[in-house]
């Protein structure tokens, strides 16, 4: 599934770093298991890149509470992923990324319509090969429709029928978590956030990190473990300024 959309989740990155470099956010938009997994990749941003929690953010049809316990319902609205959106004052640099399995969610549909609207770019992650821009007869089918024209950009992750009919959660969900991975990787590599495959702007925010900062020094340096230390120590822990002095 992932192979077959490399060429589209490359473009995402693009998207998402070009936007992020000139100002603007990222938004992950999705309910039930998708919401939760952009939420998911969106929080691992700060500590893992350094960012600013505001950079990269997941929004969940429910809000809060859906985190933890199954909100039905809350994705039927059109006008709450719209107002979503809204409420953390979407602009013409921001890029939201929608997450349906099926292609047809009205929240994320609404919140993607609501980005297009007002000039931001919007991509729209589905596990469903039959969103195109046709319109069909059958109401389910022309909201996949209605999906492919409100996104600047259609990630299709064919992943075949699920063992539990209609339970996304299971490849669906996962593959679902691979791309945004990918994407938001891709897109920190893009803004200078890693050295080869080291994190560079990780937040030194606990033993393990600091552990890991250490060793990212060493190997960078060329150095021991203990002089590496130092220099971390003399830096208040900052990993950033003493990878830059290297």
């Amino acid at each position: 599934a992932l192979r077959g959309a490399i060429v589209d989740l490359t473009r995402a990155i693009e998207l998402a770093a070009g936007s992020l470099r000139n100002g603007g956010r990222l938004f992950y938009v999705g309910a039930g298991s998708s919401g939760r997994i952009g939420v998911l990749d969106a929080s691992e941003i700060p500590p893992t890149f350094g960012a600013s929690p505001d950079l990269v953010q997941g929004l969940i049809a429910g809000g809060v509470t859906a985190l933890y316990r199954s909100v039905e319902g809350a994705e039927d609205e059109e006008s709450a992923g719209a107002l979503a959106l809204d409420e953390r004052g979407i602009k013409n640099s921001d890029v939201v990324l929608g997450i349906t399995a099926s292609g047809r969610t009205p929240f994320v549909l609404g919140a993607l319509a609501r980005a297009k609207s007002l000039g931001a770019k919007t991509i729209l992650l589905t596990c469903n090969p039959a969103v195109v821009p046709t319109c069909r007869d059958d109401p389910g089918q022309r909201r996949t429709a209605i999906a492919a024209t409100v996104a600047d950009l259609v990630i299709s992750l064919v992943v075949g029928p699920e063992l539990l009919t209609g339970s996304t959660r299971l490849k669906a969900g996962t593959v679902t978590k691979v791309a945004l991975n990918t994407i938001s990787t891709g897109a920190m590599v893009m803004l200078g956030r890693v050295r080869g495959n080291l994190m560079i702007d990780l937040r030194t925010t606990s033993t393990k990190l600091r552990d890991r900062a250490t060793r990212v020094v060493a190997e960078l340096a060329q150095c021991d473990y203990d002089s590496a230390r130092q220099q971390l120590e003399a830096a208040n822990w900052n990993l950033r300024a003493v990878v830059d002095k290297l």
